[in-house]
């Protein structure tokens, strides 16, 4: 489905991503783990086509590499960046409403579904989005990449600064997604939501994946968790 292959990517002269090389398979969730600094958010910018990558990022056959980031969005690739970037000054409604994408097959995700996975959106869907909390704004920048109908959605860290029971409704969209048949390549900090929620993590270091595997092989490597993970 999504495949990188060899991926290279700069910031200047800073030499980024070194030879970054996976794969995400229909309605598989990968956590993409590792500490700050390491190229995860690099790597899912470069296939978003926000930062210049070389070697070969290909969806369904088709590369992506050299594509603008509208492009790769109309593609079928939807992207949650970790600043959120909601409209401030409109209305949760009409934050949902930018993020809808017409075509020719009927969308899985309707408004009804948004409120729905999360009740707080409906109670506060005439507001202001700038005056939701923190949390509030991470489920309408979740739901309105949603409303795109993407097949995959990249996900940067979601949980981050969040409350325990915000984190765990996430766990649950999440999963719902898999339901639903949409795959999610989800960077991620916090190793127990990770293990929890993918069906396989990868772990970055230096640029690079230093480990590709199950939720159950992770737990059983310490040496990886030691040298990549923990503080």
């Amino acid at each position: 489905m999504l495949r990188l292959s060899d991926v290279n990517a700069f910031y200047g002269k800073s030499h980024v991503l070194h030879g970054v090389s996976f794969e995400v398979r229909p309605g598989e969730i990968v956590a993409l783990l590792g500490r700050n600094g390491t190229g995860r958010s690099t790597t899912v910018k470069t296939i978003m086509g926000l930062v210049e990558g070389h070697g070969s990022v290909r969806w369904h056959d088709r590369e992506l590499l050299g594509l603008e980031a509208f492009e790769v969005a109309h593609a079928g690739i939807g992207y949650v960046p970790e600043n959120r970037d909601i409209f401030p000054t409109l209305t949760v409604h009409q934050n949902l409403m930018l993020g809808e994408k017409y075509g020719a097959k009927s969308p899985r995700w309707r408004f009804d579904d948004m409120y729905a996975m999360f009740p707080r959106l409906r109670e506060r869907q005439h507001n202001e989005a700038g005056v939701l909390s923190g949390g509030e704004q991470q489920m309408l920048t979740l739901c309105r990449t949603l409303m795109g109908d993407p097949d995959l959605i990249m996900i940067d860290e979601p949980t981050e600064g969040l409350a325990p029971k915000i984190v765990e409704q996430v766990a649950e969209f999440l999963h719902e997604l898999k339901r639903r048949g949409v795959s999610v390549l989800l960077v991620e900090q916090k190793l127990t939501i990770a293990l929890k929620v993918a069906d396989r993590c990868l772990v970055m270091g230096h640029g690079q994946i230093v480990f590709d595997g199950t939720p159950d092989a992770l737990r059983a490597d310490a040496e990886v968790r030691k040298e990549w993970l923990e503080v």
